[in-house]
């Protein structure tokens, strides 16, 4: 298996030069893939997302975790197992990254604690950059440039590159987004990782479809390597209750 959304936000150094400043047209490009994916104005609205993000590999699941997510608060909760197979829970605010963790059931404290908040607030950033990665293209310390164009099956993409100024937990990663000049979604991305040598991995972006207010695409694909990126639990309701951001017991799937 590759290093794939497994180590994401856990690897470090890279080779790929930064530039200093953004490319207009490459800024002009990602305010066109806003546009496609809904606009501003409905995803700043968009409140709750409820997903599970899932990786699968040669046709066998290899992990998964449960997110809710509050954005307009912060209020954030995320289920998943540990690599040993144990399962933890994570109910957190993401702008203070202050919270509560249980492991098997049981409430951590101190050290403990901290490193499985640590670990709930590493697997928002992953799994929301998967999902969510061109409507972060304008972020502050995203910086954008253009890399040519690329043809192939019927389309034509702009190559957008995206590097970071000092911002995530892994600044020096690479990205590469594919965007349709007809569509102006992203149809496929190529990376390199803080940590990373040799050529991008590419991964393409499927069956972009309409929840809420906005474009998501729940499938990312890497056919040569058989690997997948899954959300096959994904939806942006109107609200989700309370509890599920306060209280360790089950919450609604």
């Amino acid at each position: 298996m590759s290093s794939l959304a497994l180590t994401l936000v856990l690897a470090a150094g890279t080779a790929v030069p930064t530039p200093k400043t953004s490319d207009p047209k490459a800024v002009a490009i990602a305010d066109q893939v806003m546009d496609a994916l809904g606009g501003k104005p409905a995803w700043d609205a968009t409140r709750f997302l409820r997903f599970d993000f899932a990786v699968e590999v040669k046709g066998k699941p290899v992990m998964s975790r449960s997110h809710w997510w509050d954005k307009h608060t912060g209020r954030y909760r995320v289920e998943g197992k540990t690599k040993e197979g144990d399962a933890y829970l994570v109910l957190m605010n993401l702008n203070t990254k202050q919270g509560e963790a249980w492991l098997n059931g049981k409430r951590l404290v101190g050290d403990e604690e901290k490193k499985v908040l640590d670990k709930g607030y590493g697997a928002w950033v992953n799994d929301t950059y998967w999902l969510l990665m061109p409507y972060k293209m304008r972020d502050p310390g995203v910086i954008l440039g253009l890399a040519g164009t690329a043809k192939g099956e019927g389309a034509t993409w702009d190559k957008v590159t995206l590097a970071f100024d000092g911002v995530g937990l892994t600044p020096k990663d690479h990205y590469w987004a594919y965007v349709n000049e007809k569509t102006h979604l992203v149809d496929r991305w190529e990376y390199v990782l803080q940590g990373q040598k040799g050529p991008p991995m590419t991964f393409d972006w499927s069956d972009w479809k309409r929840y809420g207010k906005i474009m998501l695409a729940p499938e990312k694909v890497n056919a040569k390597e058989k690997e997948k990126i899954l959300f096959p639990v994904l939806v942006v309701p109107e609200t989700i209750p309370d509890t599920v951001f306060t209280s360790p017991g089950p919450a609604p799937q």
